[in-house]
């Protein structure tokens, strides 16, 4: 059955659209990483030097789903390729979901050695940090929404990142809160794990989709 033009047409508009801002979410995650790992190791903060890293994450990801939207396009306009260029997006939002529950798990990992290894947290600056990241996260946000979910993995893996982000962004704030507050460590490590076990949930349900997609099932 051949694609109606139209239909196709309007394929290649969402991609170009979805090229366009994945690249300046690729670019606003990217200067974002630079500055709290610089920031970091300048100051001394952890809290910096870790999100910067994390970011670096989110980049690889995102990077690779913009990656992907160039490639269908290069390969849309390639008379020769003879398969469905629609697949790359598909593996780009599997693999970006591979990455997004390695994430999920280095928290855990992390905020696990935290509640057995405390540290002395630096509150005021560890909360700016989540603060800055979770305002570029929600950003990110804006630019990567889109409406049609179902039919692009790519775009969905990039948005879940940014959203992953957030969360974990948010979760630092609130548990910092609660430990400057009240003087408990550990709320921090809680609101680690449990927003971990979210992206978690997500991460699987993104492997499913665009597991099944791959294999036309």
């Amino acid at each position: 059955m051949k694609e109606e033009p139209h239909h196709h047409d309007h394929h290649h508009d969402h991609h170009r659209h979805h090229e366009k801002r994945t690249s300046w979410v690729v670019l606003l995650t990217a200067i974002t990483m630079v500055v709290e790992i610089i920031f970091g190791l300048t100051t001394g903060s952890m809290a910096l030097l870790a999100d910067g890293i994390h970011m670096g994450s989110h980049v690889l990801a995102i990077g690779l789903s913009w990656i992907a939207y160039i490639l269908v396009r290069k390969l849309e306009a390639n008379s020769k390729f003879k398969g469905d260029p629609h697949k790359i997006l598909s593996l780009s939002g599997y693999s970006s979901g591979l990455i997004l529950l390695l994430f999920a798990l280095v928290i855990m990992i992390e905020a696990a050695q935290r509640f057995f290894n405390p540290v002395d947290i630096v509150y005021k600056e560890a909360i700016l940090v989540a603060i800055i990241g979770l305002a570029v996260n929600i950003g990110s946000a804006f630019l990567l929404h889109h409406k049609h979910e179902e039919s692009d993995h790519n775009i969905r893996a990039a948005y879940l990142h940014v959203v992953a982000d957030a969360l974990t962004s948010l979760s630092a704030i609130i548990g910092l809160l609660a430990a400057w507050k009240w003087d408990i460590p550990f709320v921090d490590t809680v609101a680690a794990i449990v927003s971990s076990l979210v992206i978690v949930k997500w991460s699987l349900g993104l492997l499913k989709d665009a597991g099944k997609e791959l294999l036309d099932a």
